[in-house]
């Protein structure tokens, strides 16, 4: 009795780990994801193969008198290529299905690999309209990040922007205001990430440790300021739309 309950775990075990899809599976069906959504991928995926084998044949004939080693490295360098094209369509992909929804910039902003420490909640929110307000603290400053530019997220960010001054209670730490949406000033969703990871580093490592540790003031529970009934945090997207699926 005690072999067979012993092999039960194993077996079942292996059938988990029998169903995960593999790597290359994985690759598939972000591929015919991001062809739908975006029907310029495989085409620019084909032409940047095509133009590094040429690449490479051109350089290979004229240093080695040989057009061999020149197909399989530009093989090779036409891949990796072609395997970048995927990742940003892909990433551009997701960012389109989520658009729109309650949320969105959150997901982006955790999209960010490392530089900023973002808030896992809504820093401010309007209880009426559900308008939603997220934060991030970095090296280049604090980034108050809102989702559209009505004139209650505008009085959002001005709220929030006097409340970080307050605690902060100096000048040289910079506040980017960022609202999210294809306007003149506004950042398109799928380039918030990358907007941030490019802004100008003002503080050291130290003084953005201070930064967040002061912040941590500004954190509260906006459970209280929701209707009853209302959880906001369910309002964010599902996120296996960043993985395409």
């Amino acid at each position: 009795m005690a072999r067979k309950s012993e092999s039960k775990p194993t077996q079942g075990a292996a059938k988990d780990t029998a169903k995960k899809p593999g790597r290359f599976k994985q690759m598939i069906e972000v591929f015919k994801y991001t062809q739908e959504v975006d029907r310029t991928t495989l085409p620019w995926m084909i032409g940047a193969l095509i133009a590094a084998i040429i690449v490479g044949v051109a350089v290979s004939w004229l240093v080695l008198n040989s057009p061999w080693y020149g197909i399989f490295m530009g093989l090779a360098v036409g891949v990796l290529a072609a395997m970048l094209i995927l990742a940003r369509k892909a990433e551009r992909a997701a960012f389109s299905r989520i658009k729109g929804q309650s949320g969105a910039a959150l997901a982006a902003m955790q999209s960010i690999r490392r530089g900023w420490d973002v808030a896992e909640e809504p820093v401010q929110i309007d209880p009426r309209s559900q308008k939603m307000l997220f934060r991030a603290s970095g090296r280049a400053g604090i980034a108050v990040v809102a989702e559209d530019s009505s004139a209650i997220s505008m009085k959002l960010l001005e709220k929030e922007r006097r409340n970080i001054r307050r605690v902060l209670q100096h000048d040289n730490v910079p506040v980017h205001q960022i609202v999210v949406g294809d306007g003149d000033g506004e950042i398109p969703l799928h380039k918030l990430p990358s907007h941030m990871t490019r802004m100008k580093k003002t503080l050291t490592k130290d003084e953005s440790a201070q930064v967040s540790k002061r912040l941590v003031a500004l954190h509260r529970s906006i459970r209280q300021s929701v209707p009853k009934g209302v959880d906001p945090m369910r309002a964010r997207p599902n996120r296996k739309a960043m993985r395409g699926r």
